[in-house]
């Protein structure tokens, strides 16, 4: 599809032939290229500027004058930050994601993130999905698009008002602002929970737990084992008098109960 409009990516890009630089060409090439031109637009990453000038100041320009960025948060490299700094100050269309697994940084949890695998091809697939609903959304109507600068920037302006009703407004928004983010940050960490604890963490408990599984499975049935030798042993075993015979039925019965209780947690396994 052929079309003016440009997207500029926002990413890690790292030395050539470095882990950072094939993640970052494989996300471009398969997942943020195929997205944004469905929406009519070519994306462009600052290693793919041909114009002379300085490299700097042309990766400022596009940040400022692109009709869309897209965003790529991972290894939280500082000049990935430094640019989406300046796009979310002007407040103009923007999408953020990430590789799944790590754990957005806490001032930009608030705007919505898309999690990527680049090695899992139904994650790719989500992603494009969700990459492509947010541009068309974005393309509709972005003026209310909200960045963190950009709620901050309004927050100064209406705590610095002389009207009181919007200086209190502006203390009421702040805290609003922040709880959203809270939230919005404990909900993304509980949908993966390999934010919280490293994987392999998660991996080795999960591990733990099956060890367990596995022994409380065996002793169990060890202890139905020796429960059901028990009952024989005092089947056979004939009491004397009335008083043996009494107690002897009350530990048969108790005997026959417990027997039943771990049959069928056994069975629950």
């Amino acid at each position: 599809m052929q079309s003016n409009k440009t997207c500029f990516v926002i990413a890690p890009i790292g030395e050539p032939e470095s882990e950072t630089r094939r993640r970052s060409d494989q996300v471009l090439k398969h997942v943020i290229s195929p997205a944004v031109e469905e929406c009519g637009y070519i994306a462009v990453r600052a290693d793919q500027i041909s114009e002379p000038g300085i490299i700097t100041s042309q990766v400022i320009q596009r940040i400022v004058d692109d009709q869309l960025v897209v965003a790529d948060l991972t290894e939280r490299n500082p000049n990935v930050f430094y640019e989406l700094a300046i796009r979310h100050a002007i407040r103009k269309p923007l999408v953020q994601l990430i590789k799944k697994g790590e754990q957005i940084p806490f001032d930009v949890a608030g705007t919505r993130t898309i999690y990527v695998d680049h090695h899992d091809l139904d994650s790719v697939e989500d992603a494009k999905k969700e990459i492509i609903s947010q541009v068309r959304a974005l393309e509709s109507d972005s003026s209310n698009l909200d960045t963190p600068i950009s709620v901050s920037l309004d927050l100064q302006l209406l705590r610095q008002s002389e009207n009181p009703e919007q200086r209190s407004l502006a203390d009421l928004l702040s805290v609003i602002s922040e709880l959203r983010t809270s939230v919005i940050s404990i909900e993304k960490r509980l949908d993966h929970p390999e934010t919280i604890l490293p994987i392999h963490i998660l991996e080795d408990l999960i591990e733990r737990s099956e060890r367990q599984s596995v022994w409380s499975r065996k002793l169990s049935n060890e202890i139905r084992l020796r429960l059901r030798e028990l009952l024989t042993d005092m089947q056979h075993d004939k009491p004397r008098g009335a008083e043996d015979r009494h107690k002897h039925e009350v530990r048969l019965k108790e005997l026959e109960r417990v027997s039943e209780i771990i049959t069928r947690s056994i069975s629950d396994y």
